[in-house]
């Protein structure tokens, strides 16, 4: 069956392009999908502009649309397994991580199917009686949306639940290495019942579809995860028509590691932080910041724990991390790698693909820590996107939040300490979108995620998350018009 879904149809691509999906466990092709070029996209953009315009979805009450979210919802939950299966062999992390995806994205589904719920609109007292004016809500109009391959799924759903729930219509667009789960997506929103036009996909390369995605004048709306080049890309092409864009880049996290934190404790959520999913999170915990009277021990518990680290196949249940998620990928990793020893960072562990002969067939890498690492350091300052960890040691409070902050990026940090005064002063302190204390990773749909600075602008989740959805729109109606008689010629 074809994979572009657009104008309610299920078709192949318009020039008969196709697309290996590569498993990166083992680096072999395990099925293909069509490869959409511009007249694609351009067809796609047209259909949900038309749905739009002529269509009911926006007309739709919010009680519907919030019935159609919580059917979705429904058989992401019955589909659960395959979903999670589906993810693993395209991305590679584990089954466990897959799992746990899904979960997450019925969430997010059933979160705004009760957040559309909430009455938003309001009348403003203008402090006269023959006036009514009232604030009110509408859908942006056509909407693309595009997701990166670490999160496919989830990054998906926390764009298109908003922007199905809001009214509008919309253009999914995955990352063309990791494109199967939302095409399950797609047709499970085809089973609840979206009407016609109002969910479009279109699979394939940035280069070929994202012109047409981002530029053409009947979108009205983009928002996009992904790296910082190509998010910059998409701010110069959206300001020729000054669509509302929102960006979400990544970021080069701060740990904050205080002497009075729990050692094992604080050497456990660092380990998670850094190194889960091999370290392909935009949030992931990379820079170490650790009280110098501590930090020796500190790195060798997480360094020892890193070592025993369980690579393999992500649908093995015993696999604790599974591999990078392209050669490509590892290739800028190791390259990082070489960087950071040129620099003269120490390797503390990793820095090498896993001699396992077992392992050798996909992208795996060792995850790896750097000490004696300074904020001058590329490797310091750059998304590395792998699992690679920076060791800076701190004196001082002060200085802890000044290196926190060194960083053209404000996606997430964490602070460990213990002491609970001190955890919330020096959150406060960072500039951040997220800042964890005592942890390091958990979100919820009810709570704003995004970045400041360079991390990107707007948020996802929450009410806010919804709200980048919706248009303002002030109505004053006077209900005893008269002649101004302003002027009198």
């Amino acid at each position: 069956m074809p994979e572009l879904f657009i104008d309610s149809t299920w078709r192949p691509a318009a020039e008969g392009g196709r697309r290996e999906v590569v498993n990166p466990y083992d680096g072999e092709a395990f099925t293909t999908v069509d490869e959409a070029s511009a007249p694609d996209a351009e067809a796609a953009v047209l259909a949900a502009r038309r749905a739009f315009d002529t269509g009911p979805w926006p007309r739709t009450g919010v009680q519907e649309r919030s019935a159609l979210l919580r059917r979705v919802a429904d058989l992401l939950e019955r589909d659960r397994e395959e979903i999670a299966r589906t993810e693993t062999l395209d991305t590679g992390k584990t089954l466990v991580e897959s799992r746990i995806d899904v979960d997450d994205v019925a969430a997010v589904f059933r979160y705004y199917a009760e957040q559309v719920l909430v009455e938003v609109d309001r009348t403003v007292d203008v402090g006269r009686d023959d006036v009514v004016s009232r604030v009110v809500h509408h859908p942006v109009g056509v909407c693309t949306l595009i997701a990166p391959w670490n999160y496919p799924l989830l990054q998906m759903s926390w764009k298109v639940a908003p922007a199905l729930a809001a009214g509008n219509t919309v253009v999914l667009k995955p990352s063309e290495v990791t494109p199967l789960s939302t095409v399950h997506l797609v047709r499970l929103l085809v089973e609840a019942g979206v009407p016609d036009g109002v969910v479009n996909l279109v699979l394939g390369a940035g280069s070929a579809v994202g012109p047409v995605l981002t530029e053409h004048p009947a979108v009205d709306l983009v928002s996009f995860t992904g790296g910082l080049e190509t998010g910059r890309a998409i701010l110069r092409s959206t300001a020729q028509t000054v669509k509302r864009t929102t960006v979400e880049l990544g970021g080069k996290n701060p740990q904050l590691v205080f002497a009075d934190a729990d050692l094992e404790r604080a050497a456990d959520t660092v380990l998670t932080g850094v190194f889960l999913h091999a370290g392909q999170v935009c949030s992931a915990g990379t820079r170490l910041i650790v009280e110098e009277s501590i930090a020796d021990e500190l790195v060798a518990r997480v360094a020892e724990r890193a070592r025993r680290v369980r690579l393999g196949n992500g649908l093995d249940e015993g696999t604790e991390s599974g591999p990078l998620v392209s050669a490509v990928h590892r290739e800028k990793v190791e390259g990082y790698v070489r960087l950071g020893l040129q620099e003269g960072a120490r390797l503390v562990t990793g820095g090498r693909r896993p001699a396992d002969p077992d392992l050798a067939r996909g992208f795996f890498y060792e995850p790896t820590i750097f000490d004696g690492c300074d904020r001058s350091m590329r490797l310091v300052q750059e998304e590395t996107f792998g699992p690679i960890m920076t060791v800076e040691r701190f004196r001082t409070e002060a200085e802890a939040v000044e290196l926190g902050n060194d960083t053209a990026y404000g996606l997430a940090g964490g602070v460990q300490t213990g002491d609970d005064e001190r955890g919330e002063r020096v959150a406060r302190a960072l500039r951040h979108g997220t800042v964890w204390i005592n942890d390091f990773g958990p979100y919820v749909p009810q709570a704003e995620w995004g970045g400041m600075r360079m991390s990107g602008n707007g948020r996802e989740l929450g009410p806010a998350g919804l709200a980048e959805y919706r248009e303002t729109q002030h109505v004053w109606r006077n209900t005893k018009p008269a002649a101004a008689d302003w002027f009198k010629g």
